[in-house]
């Protein structure tokens, strides 16, 4: 039976205080700690922060000395803050206060889950076992998972048909797909990458098939947002006989579907030097100068009505992430918001990098929104172009749109990895709850991609 709204809010009003209470004693201890020395906790702690970002920034924004200047200060600075804080006597305050800002921080966010009804992806129940499933394996993907967790032999045990790639020799992976359905297939999946993941799923979605994800890829993006299991991907499999169905959407990048990112710039010019698969920290750190301080190559973008001028980088995401800073940041909330995530970044020098680590999307150099449509433009007739990880050159300019809910995704009722529904953390929300009538978020509410998107989109809105 499901709790009423006063029974909801009970414990969540506590919560919320406790959030408060926890926030002041914090500043408390942080004040009056060490005979009035407290204050020092802050200060030291905040110009440590300062000082430390800028040391990253010239280790990733320069070479030579500056470079070996930067990594001393990124790595020094830290350690000089702490026997500081020992010698001072104020390490026992800076603990404290450490300590309290977490549980203020797990307070808050436990107090807002219990009020809020984020939305959650529909399952569709009872759906009868697919009768010809074909499921299409990377033996090399992941370091060798296919082999690893004998996939092979549980997928065929369930009455699937195996596809083997031949990775010695390149292979037209939609096409094998598109001909398992030419032959009578009712389920397309694949173990193996999300790029892989995205050129089967078009095809399924084309048929309105159902798809599905084994997380047999070396990350497993896509894998982890819909909650599979990502350290056994044998038992994605379980899906084929006790499974469930989801709809979520398909990103699309002229004309060439994604499920995951598309990323230009920075990133995107780093992984197409055929050194970076061998040697990705050496091959991105002699890159790095030159695309962050350097003024050639960058990128303005139309995300519907919104502007991004002069960009270093720019992520376009099917669904839009977690902000930065917030519980939950590097994961989508949800794939079926019929959206995409925008996530711009333009950082000239050291005080630009201390702001946008200081301020994150508040600050001027990093914006986020939310759009139906991107549209990317270089200085160049093509550009390189990150597609879920795959280094590709695109004629300019490059489209970036969303099929919402073109894709039955097939996952296991049992689902060890599902997230469970998360907030942002909106501290007037809490404050609101704790001491006065907090604002009602119905079911009936129109879903939005995540409070700081709207926030910002009007910030950036040229």
């Amino acid at each position: 039976m499901k709790a009423s709204a006063p029974d909801r809010q009970r414990p969540a009003r506590m919560l919320a205080r406790l959030a408060v209470l926890f926030a002041v004693a914090a500043v408390v201890i942080t004040l009056v700690a060490g005979e009035g020395r407290g204050l020092v906790i802050l200060v030291v702690g905040l110009v440590g922060l300062v000082v430390t970002v800028v040391g990253v920034w010239w280790a990733l924004a320069h070479r030579g000395a500056m470079r070996w200047a930067g990594v001393v200060l990124g790595v020094g600075v830290p350690v000089a803050v702490i026997v500081f804080y020992s010698r001072r006597g104020l390490w026992s305050a800076a603990v404290g206060a450490l300590l309290l800002c977490a549980a203020t921080l797990w307070c808050a966010h436990a107090a807002l889950r219990r009020v809020d009804r984020p939305h959650i992806m529909q399952e569709a129940a009872d759906l009868p076992p697919p009768q010809h499933p074909v499921l299409i394996m990377n033996p090399k993907s992941g370091g060798g998972k296919v082999d690893r967790f004998r996939l092979v032999d549980k997928a065929k045990r369930l009455g699937a048909r195996v596809i083997l790639l031949d990775t010695s020799v390149h292979t037209d992976v939609a096409a094998l797909a598109r001909q398992a359905v030419a032959d009578g297939a009712d389920l397309l999946g694949v173990a193996g990458g999300d790029g892989t993941q995205a050129l089967v799923a078009e095809v399924a979605a084309d048929h309105d098939m159902p798809f599905l994800v084994v997380s047999a890829g070396t990350r497993n993006h896509f894998a982890m947002d819909l909650g599979l299991d990502r350290a056994d991907p044998s038992r994605c499999l379980d899906a084929l006989t006790d499974g469930e169905e989801v709809r979520v959407d398909l990103g699309m990048v002229a004309g060439r579907p994604f499920v995951n990112t598309v990323s230009f710039g920075a990133y995107a010019q780093i992984v197409q030097d055929p050194a970076y698969r061998d040697a990705k920290t050496d091959t991105a750190l002699d890159a790095l100068p030159d695309l962050l301080v350097g003024t050639r190559d960058r990128l303005d973008a139309r995300a519907d009505n919104t502007r991004l001028r002069d960009q270093q980088a720019v992520l376009v995401s099917n669904n839009p992430y977690t902000a930065p800073g917030l519980r939950g940041a590097g994961r989508r909330p949800r794939l079926d918001a019929g959206r995409l995530g925008v996530l711009g970044l333009r950082v000239e020098n050291a005080a630009g990098a201390v702001d946008v680590a200081l301020r994150g999307p508040q600050a001027p150099g990093m914006s986020m929104l939310t759009a139906r449509r991107v549209v990317v433009h270089g200085g160049a007739d093509n550009i390189p172009v990150a597609v879920d990880g795959e280094a590709l050159l695109l004629p300019t300019p490059v489209v970036c749109d969303v099929r919402p809910g073109a894709l039955r995704v097939r996952v296991p009722k049992n689902r060890p990895g599902a997230p469970s529904p998360r907030t942002s953390l909106d501290w007037r929300q809490v404050v609101a709850l704790a001491f006065g009538r907090p604002r009602q978020q119905t079911e009936a509410e129109p879903p939005t991609a995540n409070a700081d998107y709207g926030r910002l989109e009007e910030r950036t809105d040229a």
